[in-house]
């Protein structure tokens, strides 16, 4: 494993037990091959079912290959004795921020699992009030996390995650339950600690997180189908769009300009490249 590799999956195949015998059954995942590099952002796409869920399940051991590798800073997940380490190296954080949340305080949910493992109080304090600053939510330390929005409990759930320490964090579909002003929050979030050097892989349906990622996977029926920059993936809108998945709307907009015959640029796949473009049209 190359040293600023962190995570990495080699051959990986992974099906649930269904009503169905093991040889017909279908692989969730199904030879799943790819790594992610540390400081590295990672957007995984995919429609419902692609198996993008369960691959990311894969990379803290909450699920283990039945077929293939997974390597965390080179443990294998299938290690007993190195299921702590690879949990303190990968952090995870779900879709609904409820579900995480225990304490009545946010500053004391924070620190929930710090305590559970008798990190000393000084420490703590310094760790907690960090992962509180990373995620945006300092400024909320003395609420109760019931009275918070929805953006604002998920940078809890984050804050407690990171509050560990880990090298990684994977995001499966963590805003989904969100208002596009909570997404923007966490996306703020995210992009603090990636610029803080933590590797992010998160699985995301929504187009416009996945163009400020650093490389985009994109998935179906078990496998990876496309992998590549944001802008790579997503020129290919007729591509992107046989797989069930949206385009960025800047994407959209720009092929819908170039088929009325106006010369945009190719790449273009955010807001501010799109209005760029259309000013130096009208300019």
């Amino acid at each position: 494993m190359e040293n600023n590799t962190i995570l990495e999956a080699q051959e990986v195949r992974f099906r649930y037990d269904g009503d169905q015998p093991a040889e017909t059954a279908a692989y969730a995942v199904d030879g799943v091959s790819m790594k992610v590099r540390r400081g590295e952002f990672v957007a995984v796409l995919g429609a419902n079912g692609c198996g993008k869920s369960t691959l990311a399940k894969h990379f803290n051991a909450i699920l283990l290959p039945e077929t293939g590798t997974v390597l965390v800073e080179g443990m294998d997940t299938r290690t007993d004795e190195k299921l702590y380490d690879i949990r303190q190296k990968v952090g995870m954080v779900f879709q609904n921020p409820d579900n995480q949340i225990v304490a009545t305080v946010v500053e004391e949910d924070v620190a929930f699992a710090l305590e559970n493992l008798g990190v000393p109080t000084d420490e703590m304090r310094t760790r907690v009030d960090e992962a509180m600053k990373l995620a945006g939510i300092y400024d909320q330390r003395t609420k109760a996390p019931h009275k918070l929005s929805g953006g604002q409990k998920q940078r809890v759930a984050i804050a407690g995650v990171i509050a560990m320490r880990p090298d990684c964090l994977i995001l499966d579909e963590a805003t989904a339950m969100l208002d596009p002003r909570g997404r923007a929050q966490v996306m703020k979030t995210i992009r603090s600690l990636r610029d803080a050097g933590i590797s992010i892989v998160s699985i995301t349906h929504y187009m416009e997180e996945a163009a400020q990622a650093d490389r985009v996977l994109v998935m179906s029926r078990g496998r990876i189908v496309m992998e590549g920059a944001p802008t790579q993936v997503f020129s290919q809108t007729r591509r992107v769009r046989s797989y069930h998945l949206d385009v960025p709307q800047a994407a959209e907009l720009r092929d819908e300009l170039c088929a009325a015959g106006l010369p945009m640029p190719e790449g273009v796949i955010t807001p501010e490249e799109c209005a760029r473009a259309i000013y130096d049209l009208l300019a």
